[in-house]
């Protein structure tokens, strides 16, 4: 026999040999082929991306976006009671009162504290912000029934069906950019809050995620953890145009559940768009 036989004769029984194996394989004999299915990780806990979200990017809305504010009138003074971090206490005023009007039906009142000194300054006060509010998305605006506006340097509030106003801290925001951001925040507490953050789907995203956008939420996951993903959230989806593809990246990293959670909602977002 030659050698170009011999090797034809070799080449045919391993050939023969890789068929029967794989016949095996298939029909479930002999051992259990090796699975190509990923198993799913749990994400390594980290140290949170952010202190905070408002601080992330000022772009995110902006003074040139566009406001659903459609009208504000004045309604004359009347008693109120109004949330005061200045004294950290409700106080008992005879506010300045706007009836504010939004172009997609929404409406709100706005009290500005007496201490402005006149009905045309406190209408100032409260058109300049009824504007700001007017370009947050409906979701967060469906629920603020009233604005509190007051003189002083201390930070914004949500919650209660409203919004918490400091000029002082305001003008500080529009210097920083971070206005709306700021805004976008506060009304997720009022708006977003009671309904989802301790909801089953909203604790199922988090221990999901593990970690956190920010160290605000991580030290308050009850409390924050909603209104500081929302923002990012919104940037991610809205806004991506906006941002950097590292920040995007950061965000889709950290919170992808909680992303998709937010995704699932089908929230009114006009006039953001």
């Amino acid at each position: 026999m030659s050698m170009r036989s011999m090797w034809r004769i070799v080449s045919l029984v391993l050939l023969a040999l890789n068929l029967a194996l794989n016949a095996v394989a298939c029909t479930g004999g002999g051992a259990a082929a090796a699975s190509t299915t990923p198993t799913p990780t749990t994400p390594t806990p980290q140290a949170p991306p952010f202190s905070g979200t408002i601080f992330i990017d000022a772009d995110i809305i902006t003074a040139a976006d566009p406001t659903t504010f459609a009208s504000i009138t004045p309604s004359g003074q009347g008693l109120r009671s109004m949330f005061d971090r200045r004294v950290a206490a409700f106080i008992q005023v005879q506010a300045y009162l706007f009836n504010v009007v939004f172009s997609d039906g929404l409406a709100t009142e706005v009290q500005v504290n007496p201490e402005f000194g006149s009905v045309d300054a406190a209408r100032i006060q409260a058109e300049k912000y009824a504007i700001v509010i007017g370009r947050l998305p409906r979701a967060l605006r469906v629920w603020v029934a009233t604005v509190w506006i007051h003189q002083g340097v201390q930070p914004f509030g949500g919650g209660n069906n409203n919004l918490l106003i400091h000029v002082g801290q305001g003008d500080l925001y529009i210097a920083a950019g971070i206005l709306e951001e700021t805004f976008v925040h506060e009304a997720a507490h009022t708006s977003l809050d009671a309904a989802h953050a301790v909801s089953a789907g909203w604790l199922s995203a988090q221990a999901k995620d593990v970690n956190f956008i920010s160290t605000y939420a991580r030290d308050n996951p009850t409390r924050e953890d909603v209104a500081e993903s929302v923002l990012p959230w919104l940037a991610v989806r809205y806004r991506a145009s906006r941002i950097t593809p590292a920040l995007a990246a950061t965000i889709q990293q950290f919170i992808p559940n909680r992303l998709a959670y937010f995704d699932s909602l089908g929230l009114a977002m006009l006039p953001v768009s």
